[in-house]
């Protein structure tokens, strides 16, 4: 049987001598900063100042000795990488095994008998790219950085949203495999169901040793605890297995159904030894079909994801890496995280081509917690040269990555790439490349030819944003999928109202990280919208000078108050992405999902995440809760001289029996007008209906709201915006209790209103730096009361808690 011995143990880094120990897997930069030998670069200004390792070679050593290597019951040994970052050569006692140039590839070298120093050596990522660019010519990118010249992780050369800091490492496992005879090299499920059965037919690529050639081998196979099983004598290097399993419980994305999950399990004998075990390879699969449906209509081309034949409008967010250094997320951290996205009402996450394909353990944690994962070729903002030596590099990366992902059930969309269909049309690259390639060859040719060949039980698209062919323009909002980055860059949030998208993949807005994540990334600054920490920490071209015109358009611009305006910036930022979302779900079906830029950060930064760098959750986050609730109740404002539309969007599978009180309110709280409504909204729905005129508050009035009511769903509807609105100085009543003892950390923060209190937010990190709230921003009316439950405080005391408490006030 195949024996695996991780490496993990005993490695050195050096730079010309000097060798310190290294953390494998790991990168450069985490073993220096292990031996105190940089600063942390997430903290204050320290980026700059350790940009030079990303400019230097650097050497990974550690010994093999012979017992290592013997292994006399075995005639094969295999030195395995599952990831090297990423130009390397590696050698073992002086002799070449092989040299790598993509981080995204495994790699595997024959060490049979072979034993003595194993070297791997790190060229400089931008020297590699150097060279590359001198073979390829030039190519235009968004960025002044390398990436598209070299396969690796497109942000480790920065983003607008994260540091430069160029890694190297082997940041992936390393082991030996010993084997004999044969082993299992590559395993294709392809997973089918229909009308309950469900179908596994299984593509196998057997590796045999010289003295294997000729011997008779077979693998068996079964899903589950004896649902199904197969055997196959393998010809040559080739067997197809395929079985059957009755009444096959289906994978449902969260929200639809369950995710029941099947275990696969191969082992690869010898027939002439009593089936002498030589390997095995298992799996969880998941019985779902998903299709696509870019059908046209009166309204466009759509693009609606069909799972098990339920049309689905996908909650989605954009994922990035959740570290710069990604050797360091644990599967513990991506099951935290996943939760987290998963506890936001998100149903799918796509995986963005700047970033990595991510360890087994994220889509392990999306195939148990129902997240559909959409998952980006690494291609992201530039021109992409298809000459060699890339071109084999692509095709080799993409196999590799399709065969290894392939039988999870959460991934239900391959994309080509992000951003650079558009990018060509619309980014005056074409005048530059001359006729050069820029790869449209990858993402219309090379990519959906694989996706056809290796997985073609799922669906792929060739980018995002894509309107399905070059008949319409690729960011076309009538035409595919779209993403929406003129309001934020140049208009107000109000404007995601002015069109009705068939699919939004990419929308965002910006603000600061929680206080807590600002105190411990900039120690000892005074805190202010431009000091120099705020300043570095802000790598969106006019990311401040955005965020305060957001601010402005809807409130005063604080002036000489930081945590006024950090509370603003958060407070626009969560109602921005709540605008457009309730927006576009209200007009289901024609718009069938939204992707929120974005979920995660990988540094302590102001960006476009609902959590932050440090793992806190910004206001945007319980936003996300309630708009990607299957329960939906919201206030539109109407087309000209119309009044507002009520929208109730039910993405449930049950009809709702909705009573929604309808409220025109005077700003200091007494009523003007009520009306109860009783609403059936069928499953997979939307209800709209304009608001009766007795009930619409005047337009342009300063002194009235609509407020929508149903159960614990609220929608608010102000004729102007906040700064012109006559809000009443806001009068509340603050009470603590803690009912599980005084000292806990945990207390329930008790508001009861006596104004109009709008927006109302608890920041538990200033209670605490691991203080969470349940909740985020809230209306409240008056006479009404809100408990707000929070756990982990370290200071509960009542002037503490009124301190952090935010609201709107009067301008």
């Amino acid at each position: 049987m195949k024996e695996v011995l991780p490496l993990a143990e005993g490695w050195s880094l050096s730079h010309s001598g000097n060798p310190l120990p290294a953390q494998v897997p790991g990168c450069v930069h985490t073993d220096l900063l292990a031996a105190d030998l940089i600063p942390d670069p997430f903290l204050g200004v320290n980026e700059p100042a350790v940009a030079w390792v990303g400019q230097r070679a650097w050497t990974y050593a550690r010994d093999l000795p012979a017992s290592d290597t013997a292994g006399e019951a075995h005639e094969r040994t295999d030195l395995v990488f599952d990831g090297l970052d990423t130009a390397a050569t590696i050698t073992l006692d002086g002799r070449e095994l092989g040299r790598t140039r993509n981080m995204h590839r495994r790699y595997r070298f024959d060490v049979t008998s072979q034993h003595g120093r194993l070297e791997v050596d790190f060229a400089s990522a931008y020297d590699e790219a150097a060279s590359v660019r001198a073979l390829t010519g030039e190519r235009p990118n968004v960025y002044p950085e390398p990436f598209q010249y070299i396969r690796k992780m497109a942000c480790s050369f920065g983003w607008d949203w994260g540091p430069t800091l160029v890694t190297a490492g082997i940041w992936r496992p390393v082991r030996l495999e010993r084997w004999s005879t044969a082993r299992l090299a590559d395993v294709r499920p392809l997973v089918t169901v229909h009308d309950g059965t469900g179908r596994v037919e299984i593509r196998i690529e057997i590796e045999r040793t010289a003295q294997g050639t000729a011997r008779p081998l077979a693998v068996r196979a079964t899903v589950g605890d004896g649902l199904a099983e197969a055997r196959g004598v393998v010809e040559g290097t080739q067997v197809v297995l395929t079985m059957e399993v009755p009444d096959a419980a289906l994978w449902w994305p969260r929200g639809y159904g369950d995710q029941p999950l099947y275990d696969l399990e191969l082992a690869l004998v010898e027939e002439a030894a009593e089936e002498r075990p030589l390997d095995s390879w298992h799996r969880r699969i998941g019985f779902r079909t998903v299709e696509l449906d870019r059908s046209a209509d009166e309204h466009g081309t759509g693009f609606t994801l069909v799972v098990n034949g339920e049309r689905i409008f996908a909650r989605g967010v954009n994922w990035i890496p959740d570290d710069v250094f990604p050797s360091r997320i644990t599967p513990e951290r991506y099951r935290t995280r996943l939760r987290q996205t998963a506890d936001a009402g998100v149903d799918l996450v796509r995986i963005w081509g700047g970033g990595i394909y991510e360890d087994d353990a994220f889509y392990d944690a999306c195939d148990e917690l129902g997240l559909m994962v959409w998952q980006d070729f690494l291609f992201a903002c530039a021109a992409y040269p298809e000459e060699q030596p890339l071109r084999g590099e692509v095709e080799a990366e993409a196999r590799d990555n399709v065969v290894r992902l392939m039988p999870h059930p959460s991934l239900v969309l391959w994309n080509g790439n992000n951003e650079n269909l558009w990018g060509f049309r619309d980014w005056d690259w074409e005048p530059e490349l001359r006729g050069d390639s820029w790869g449209g060859g990858y993402y219309l040719d090379l990519l959906p030819r694989i996706v056809a060949e290796l997985d073609p039980t799922r669906p792929y698209t060739a980018g995002s944003p894509w309107s399905g062919s070059w008949e319409h323009h690729p960011n076309d909002p009538a035409h595919g999928t779209y993403h929406s980055w003129e309001v934020w860059n140049r208009r107000d949030y109000a404007e995601y109202r002015d069109s009705v998208p068939r699919f939004v993949s990419e929308f965002g807005w910006q603000a600061p990280p929680a206080l807590a994540t600002l105190r411990r990334a900039l120690p000892g600054e005074r805190l202010a919208p431009d000091s120099p920490g705020m300043l570095h920490h802000q790598k969106a071209e006019d990311g401040n000078g955005k965020l305060n015109r957001g601010v402005a358009r809807h409130f005063d611009l604080p002036e000489g108050d930081f945590d006024r305006w950090h509370y603003l910036t958060q407070v626009v930022q969560a109602r921005a992405i709540a605008t457009g979302i309730e927006h576009w779900r209200s007009h289901w079906p024609v718009c069938a999902g939204t992707i929120v830029w974005q979920i995660n950060d990988c540094w302590p930064v102001s960006s476009w995440s609902a959590i932050d760098g440090d793992g806190r959750l910004k206001p945007l986050y319980h936003e996300l809760r309630r708009v990607y609730a299957d329960r939906l109740l919201t206030l539109q404002p109407g087309d000209g001289d119309d009044g507002p539309v009520l929208a109730a969007v039910n993405q449930s599978a049950e009809p709702w029996q909705a009573r929604i009180t309808l409220r025109r309110l005077r700003a200091d709280g007494t009523e003007g007008a009520e009306h109860v409504l009783d609403v059936t909204v069928a499953a997979r729905a939307v209800h709209r209906r304009t608001v009766p005129q007795d009930l619409a508050p005047a337009q342009g009035s300063a002194k009235e709201l609509l407020v929508a009511d149903s159960e614990d769903l609220r929608s608010v509807h102000l004729p102007v915006t906040d700064r012109e609105f006559a809000y009443p100085v806001p009068h509340y009543d603050v009470a603590v209790e803690s009912p599980m003892g005084a000292g806990t950390g945990n207390v329930e923060v008790v508001v009861t209103a006596h104004t109009l209190v709008r927006d109302l937010l608890l920041q538990a990190d200033r209670l605490g730096p691991d203080a969470v709230c349940d909740t985020g921003l809230r209306t409240l009316l008056p006479g009404e009361q809100l408990r707000l439950r929070v756990t982990g405080a370290t200071d509960t005391g009542a002037n503490a808690v009124r301190a952090a408490l935010f609201c709107v006030e009067p301008a």
